[in-house]
């Protein structure tokens, strides 16, 4: 089943039929809110705002954990998730669309990461953190719809809540990277932990700071401005998504604790081995 993560002004599904209202607790705490299970066109979906109901949350106090679990604790086995993203790099302009491919975790350690540790260790790979599977069916749909998206991108996760300087941003580009936002990461690493295929559709709102032209540095003002006219894209482009039947998730996603896990079993808790029954799934 996938499950849509909404980012900034996607605090409700267009169009989702509700089937369900779930109030999930984990063993990692609350997550952000309810999660809500329908049918969205031709498919099975569950939906959860990031930011929670009204946009109380900010990027680093999510919690990511109890978010991942709730989701696929409630049967996903894809995430999709919606975000604002500032632009690294000319060709990639505010109003667009663009899906990253490769992360650059440039957060500062304040966010819980990982399911593991506490006497379960575990290593998982991320060289390739993203469903190319999920990728390309956007990118189809993005076809059948008439609009374009951008790809083979890299977002840098950075911790906020303040927008960066002219520095950070400069920085972020001589590293390779195209995009930079708040949220993506521990949430993609995350969900390959919980053996999900993992995609995100990033509104891009603005070139964040590295241009010499002050004009076009980026302001809360002018994210919300053109988020909510390039937010008509993103519904247009699930829709559309969700019209046709969804891929497969790749093998190496569904299975990723199968190479990764160092603790045996027998040397689990009864309660570490129930959470991890969840991720297992």
């Amino acid at each position: 089943m996938l499950a849509i993560v909404g980012g900034t002004g996607l605090y409700e599904l267009p169009g989702l039929e509700i089937e369900r209202r779930l109030q999930p607790t984990t063993p990692f705490g609350e997550p952000s809110g309810e999660v809500l299970q329908g049918r969205l066109g031709n498919n099975p979906v569950l939906f959860l705002a990031r930011h929670g109901s009204g946009h109380r949350l900010l990027p680093h106090e999510v919690n990511y954990r109890a978010n991942i679990f709730a989701l696929k604790q409630a049967g996903a086995t894809q995430l999709l998730g919606f975000s604002a993203v500032g632009s690294l790099a000319l060709e990639v302009r505010p109003g667009d669309l663009a899906m990253p491919e490769q992360y650059f975790d440039w957060t500062r350690g304040n966010r819980q990461r990982t399911f593991f540790g506490g006497g379960v260790a575990a290593h998982v790979s991320t060289a390739r953190p993203v469903s190319a599977a999920l990728v390309d069916a956007v990118g189809q749909a993005a076809g059948r719809a008439g609009l374009s998206v951008h790809r083979g991108l890299t977002y840098a996760c950075v911790e906020g809540p303040r927008l960066g300087t002219r520095a950070e941003s400069h920085f972020l580009r001589q590293a390779g990277c195209h995009l930079v936002g708040m949220t993506n990461v521990p949430e993609v690493f995350l969900a390959r932990e919980a053996q999900m295929a993992y995609a995100t559709v990033g509104l891009v709102t603005d070139y964040d700071c590295w241009l010499d032209d002050p004009a076009q540095h980026v302001s809360v003002s002018g994210i919300f401005e053109l988020y909510g006219q390039t937010l008509g894209k993103a519904t247009q482009l699930l829709h559309a998504l969700l019209a046709e039947a969804l891929p497969q998730p790749e093998a190496d996603a569904r299975t990723a604790l199968s190479t990764a896990m160092l603790t045996p079993d027998a040397a689990l808790t009864e309660e570490q081995r129930q959470w991890l029954s969840v991720l297992r799934r």
